[in-house]
């Protein structure tokens, strides 16, 4: 029991480091793994292989794949003459701006990193919107929202859901056909309430549509061919995810495959692709998976799941309901990647009590993909925008976003519960 406590308290701390940002999250994350890990080594419970093991390197080959061919794709321009091309495709309507840009956005983020996408599409979201003369505040806002919804359609879309798959053996197409058919009706709603709370914002007549339209969308195409022969790779990479249950292969196995391919056709300055991917989110992830390692030792996740069992046993819909909203205003404040990672043993002790988990899963997913939305630190993307966003004339603020962001969580939610509970017989297959 003691170990239990100092093993949660060290989680506590590090979440309390990453939340008050005293500390960069990787730093956090680290700190918080070699303390678990000499904390276990001094009473007993936990052991550097014991660690070493718990780390899921599938998990972290997927991620890495999908970022070297994100850093191939990056130079090129390919972002930017999408939207730019979207721009010129709406005439300047901010109503038809807003649907495209918002479509565009959740597109790309279901199968590259959301943080990635707003990062490149944001930037041409406000140089379009000082030639038209809109705030760019609505749109900036609305990719952020709609990029953390698409996420989660997809098994790439969002980390949440890669260690969800990796955890509970999920594959890409079970998320296509569980997860997509939700995410799809909760987008909506979340577009047509977005629309509805901008809608003085977005009743604005644009003041420059001829610079808009004499935009030359192929001048920010740098590297064409590079663009579409990584669009190629990443193209059949998607249909081999498809496919992965039927050729007994792994997705970390096929993003790995992809992008080595894509490094041989394309070849890059390697030192200049590996300085675009991410490393320090691979180490924060390996960080969480030895501290969630640690508590799970001392036994204090399985007695939280054997307290946890009762709710789960009587009634599993609405233990499943209950993890959705929890996890989800957990999300809003905190990082969605340390609460997955915590959730997820809890889930599994559930599965090795005999409960039938396979609707927990989905329930976990939907809570930490929408509750991000919450809050404007609920996500990376949110950061991103709102970072972005005070070189503008219309900086967005905490109240802002909590006038903005926090309906569309509460409201994507509650469409999310209602769809739930319809397809929980399907869900709990």
């Amino acid at each position: 029991m003691v170990n239990g406590i100092i093993a949660l308290l060290i989680f506590i701390f590090t979440l309390y480091l990453i939340f008050s940002e005293k500390l960069h999250r990787t730093i956090a994350g680290l700190l918080g793994a070699a303390a678990m890990l000499i904390v276990g080594k001094v009473f007993g419970f936990y052991s550097e292989t014991e660690a070493i093991e718990t780390i899921d390197f599938s998990t972290l080959g997927l991620l890495l794949g999908m970022m070297i061919l994100v850093a191939l794709l990056e130079p090129t321009g390919i972002f930017e003459f999408i939207a730019i091309k979207a721009a010129q495709f709406s005439k300047g309507k901010p109503g038809k701006l807003l649907v495209l840009l918002g479509l565009i956005t959740t597109v790309l983020s279901m199968f590259l990193d959301n943080v990635t996408t707003v990062i490149l599409i944001a930037p041409v979201t406000v140089l379009i919107c000082e030639l038209l003369g809109f705030s760019p505040t609505p749109f900036l806002i609305t990719e952020a929202l709609l990029s953390d919804t698409g996420g989660i359609a997809t098994l790439i879309g969002d980390p949440p859901n890669l260690l969800i798959a990796a955890a509970a053996g999920l594959t890409f197409n079970d998320f296509l056909t569980h997860s997509l058919p939700i995410v799809v009706v909760t987008w909506i709603t979340a577009l047509v309430l977005l629309k509805y709370l901008f809608r003085k914002e977005l009743n604005t007549s644009p003041s420059n549509i001829e610079g808009l339209m004499e935009l030359n969308a192929t001048e920010v195409l740098k590297e064409g061919k590079t663009a579409i022969r990584v669009m190629i790779v990443l193209v059949v990479a998607v249909i081999f995810f498809f496919l992965e249950e039927l050729l007994h292969i792994s997705p970390a196995f096929i993003a790995l495959t992809a992008a080595t391919v894509a490094l041989v056709w394309v070849r890059p300055d390697p030192r200049e692709t590996l300085s675009r991917i991410e490393w320090s989110v691979l180490v924060f992830f390996g960080a969480l998976f030895i501290m969630v390692g640690g508590l799970e030792k001392t036994g204090l996740l399985e007695s939280l799941a054997h307290g946890l069992s009762g709710l789960a046993h009587q009634n599993p819909l609405l233990f499943s309901i209950a993890l959705l909203w929890f996890v989800a205003l957990l999300s809003a404040f905190l990082d969605n990647i340390p609460i997955t990672v915590a959730f997820i043993p809890v889930i599994q002790s559930l599965a090795a009590s005999g409960i039938n988990v396979a609707a927990f899963w989905w329930a976990l997913a939907f809570g930490a993909g929408l509750g991000g939305n919450g809050t404007i630190i609920g996500s990376t993307a949110n950061i991103v925008v709102a970072s972005l966003s005070e070189r503008t004339r219309n900086p967005i603020t905490v109240k802002l976003w909590n006038k903005r962001g926090l309906p569309v969580m509460l409201a994507t939610c509650a469409v999310t519960t209602i769809l739930f509970i319809i397809a929980y017989p399907y869900l709990s297959k």
